[in-house]
């Protein structure tokens, strides 16, 4: 009775309380109520069906919580309710959690979180773009099922000498010419089974092939994404997953910051006067950055192809080419995909359409005329040493 008793969780209500930190999970919920300065005034843990109306009948208050599972649904309903939710990228909270990970040093973290102003919360989700990210994820498995099936489908006519041609678009032909055989050495049954596992790579690509449909039809009302196809190397694909992922790119600070949460941009180290650039980062969703680094891969081949022929180029695609006699293509392909990306950010930035000739113009770091630069008096025959050997030398300022 007594571990009843001491493990019971303690309900203490903090009228006082203007932050409240949650620790989302699937039936237990740890929630931490702070002030103003976020210094913890109570904690709570509640089960699924008292946290859903925990909050309902309440003031106006900040509720913090980590952009995982289910979090942009509680958001959505907590801002319905009149409160202001917040939600923090989990790989910036984590380095705020002291001492080892429970539900209750995680409330702890995020309340910390909270207060560090470079950490940027992200915008929540509409249902809309949720189920366009579905939708993608359930692509990527159709996707991933039908590349394990060619791979069994390949391996296991290797071993009866019948070669299967790279490339999805090959194999299932192939395939279903060597089951047509008879000369060859498989055995009947196990045609049978080979030709169920054909079966499955067509149904997975019909259905691939209806979830495009789909996005097609989408992005024909989304006006972002209409946006976004206008670049170069942008397909449906890429353009509906950055639509429905990142939502306004104009909430990123610039196009660099945009890039760099692609995970485009260069490693830096630097440490003093010394500063090097490395490989890409890396970062972020990797399912955004693999399209745009791809549809830049075609846009370089596709502006290989047009100057063999002397046709005319854009500026982009023909600076993409110099770097590329100058670099490589795989560092053309990545600085083209981080140029596509934050010129992105600017047709949305201000409100305009996707120009492949647009030039920014430069700054002036001239002073101007009302700002004269200040002049020193001319000293004549001053005296300084020569750093080398140290001997006196003439000059003048």
């Amino acid at each position: 009775m007594q571990a009843t008793a001491r493990h019971a969780p303690r309900k203490i209500v903090a009228p006082d309380a203007a932050v409240r930190a949650v620790d989302l999970a699937k039936d237990v919920f740890e929630r931490a109520s702070a002030d103003g300065n976020c210094r913890v005034l109570a904690r709570e843990r509640l089960g699924r069906r008292e946290f859903a109306s925990c909050l309902d009948n309440r003031a106006c208050i900040e509720v913090v919580m980590e952009a995982c599972g289910s979090a942009h649904h509680r958001a959505r309903r907590f801002a319905r309710a009149g409160h202001q939710p917040v939600l923090l990228p989990a790989h910036d909270v984590r380095p705020f959690v002291r001492r080892r990970k429970t539900d209750r040093t995680d409330a702890a973290g995020l309340l910390e979180a909270r207060r560090c102003a470079d950490i940027r919360p992200l915008p929540v989700k509409t249902t809309g773009q949720q189920a366009v990210q579905a939708l993608h994820r359930i692509r990527e498995h159709y996707k991933t099922q039908r590349t394990a099936s060619i791979k069994l489908l390949r391996g296991f006519l290797r071993e009866f000498g019948i070669i299967i041609p790279t490339g999805a678009a090959k194999a299932r032909p192939a395939a279903l010419v060597a089951l047509e055989d008879a000369d060859n050495e498989l055995a009947v049954d196990l045609r049978q089974v080979l030709a169920s596992v054909l079966d499955r790579i067509q149904a997975d690509e019909a259905a691939m092939a209806c979830i495009e449909q789909q996005l097609v039809e989408h992005a024909r009302g989304d006006l972002r994404a209409q946006r976004h196809l206008a670049a170069g190397g942008i397909g449906v694909i890429t353009a509906t997953a950055l639509s429905a992922s990142c939502g306004e790119l104009k909430r990123f600070p610039s196009g660099r910051h945009f890039a760099s949460s692609l995970g485009l941009a260069p490693r830096v180290d630097a440490s003093g006067h010394t500063t090097r650039l490395g490989r890409i980062i890396k970062r972020g969703d990797r399912y955004l950055r693999t399209p745009l680094v791809h549809g830049a891969r075609a846009e370089l081949r596709a502006a290989a192809v047009a100057r063999t022929k002397s046709k005319p180029l854009d500026r982009t695609p023909a600076w993409a080419l110099v770097l590329a006699d100058k670099a490589g293509q795989n560092v053309a392909a990545i600085a083209l995909a981080n140029k596509t990306g934050r010129r992105l950010w600017a047709a949305e930035k201000y409100g305009e359409r996707f120009d492949p000739n647009h030039v920014s113009p430069r700054p002036d770091r001239h002073r101007t005329t009302d700002h004269p630069k200040p002049t020193l008096p001319r000293v004549a025959n001053l005296s300084i040493s020569c750093p080398v050997c140290r001997s006196p030398k003439q000059t003048s300022r």
